[in-house]
């Protein structure tokens, strides 16, 4: 037998070996064995010696193609043991992977609780386009083009249209009281977009829960009381209300709502130790905005409110940064 002849067999056997390993250390095996000092191919490295210059260029050719091929396929299956992929056929006997369950998102499991306290208070759920015209954004809510909250800055314009994309869910109620006669009772859950710079309790994407109620006789009295009974019913019967005055040009009067911290009021780093927490604006809704709409506000009175809704998780939750909602991190779906 020439000894070229006995260099295919050698390549047999150095892929079948080559293939069938899966760990490092069974592919630096096989390196040693094939390429190594004392090696086959290391053999055929000294033979060329002995070898007649006729021989030692055809031996001298085939050595060197195998030895190429050799480290070539050592090379490609070196990344595969080193990622731990290196089995040519899966392991039937190895247990299963644990595969995660289906887990609603934290935002969609609060926002599902506040519709559903809303809906047993007799609420209906409205909702309305992310693209608004200024007229239902600003103008219609008795908020003036000189307004802080117009500026670019604040608010994300599309066109020359007069189009934005809606900086609060207001928009749904003035859509609401144009097709529907009094009494009214509604929330209005969605996105809505503001130009903020993200940090822990920003963000140029949010959510919120807006509600309107107009009717005769409604009273800031009414105001507090469902307030106080959602409040209650979302973080339990403990929970305390307090309202401080507040300016908004859409309601009159204006306030701002505080509930009572988890810490039981002693002060801590989430309520910053005053022992309330700042949740939401609310008030009676201004005559200026029932004539925009045609309700003829000697005839009706009405309120309106609004909660974030991330707020809302971050305190049901713990969530120290409102940013962990949108980060894709599986923890978030884990471990609440």
């Amino acid at each position: 037998m020439k000894e070229t002849d006995k260099i295919e067999p050698l390549l047999r056997a150095f892929h079948n070996e080559c293939d069938a390993a899966t760990s490092p250390e069974e592919w630096n095996a096989v390196r040693v064995k094939y390429l190594g000092r004392k090696s086959a191919i290391m053999e055929f490295m000294k033979l060329l010696k002995t070898v007649s210059p006729e021989e030692k260029r055809v031996l001298g050719k085939a050595v060197n193609k195998a030895k190429a091929e050799m480290e070539r396929a050592l090379e490609e299956k070196k990344s595969d043991v080193e990622s731990g992929s290196g089995q040519r056929h899966p392991d039937w006997t190895l247990p299963a992977r644990g595969v995660l369950p289906a887990k609603v998102h934290p935002l969609t499991t609060v926002r599902r609780q506040m519709e559903d306290i809303f809906i047993r208070m007799g609420f209906d759920i409205k909702k309305g386009p992310d693209m608004e015209t200024e007229w239902h954004c600003f103008d219609a809510l008795n908020i003036p083009e000189t307004h802080p909250a117009r500026d670019e800055q604040d608010t994300f314009y599309l066109n020359r249209e007069k189009m934005v994309l809606r900086t609060h869910t207001s928009p749904v109620q003035i859509r609401t009281m144009l097709e529907e006669k009094p009494p009214i009772y509604m929330i209005a859950p969605g996105r809505v977009y503001r130009n903020d710079v993200p940090d822990a309790s920003h963000s140029p994407v949010f959510h919120q829960v807006e509600a309107l109620a107009v009717d005769e006789n409604i009273t800031f009295g009414d105001l507090k009381g469902v307030i106080y009974a959602f409040l209650s019913e979302l973080f339990g019967n403990t929970v305390k209300t307090r309202f401080d005055n507040s300016f908004f040009p859409f309601t009159e009067p204006s306030a701002e709502v505080y509930m009572s911290c988890f810490c039981g009021g002693k002060g801590c780093s989430v309520c910053k130790g005053s022992g309330w927490l700042e949740i939401g604006g609310a008030g009676m809704v201004d005559p200026e905005v029932f004539r925009a709409v045609g309700i003829d506000p000697e005839k009706y009175t009405g309120f309106a409110f609004g909660f974030g809704l991330e707020r809302m998780a971050m305190l049901m939750y713990g969530v120290p940064d409102i940013r962990y909602f949108y980060e894709n991190d599986l923890r978030m779906l884990t471990t609440m």
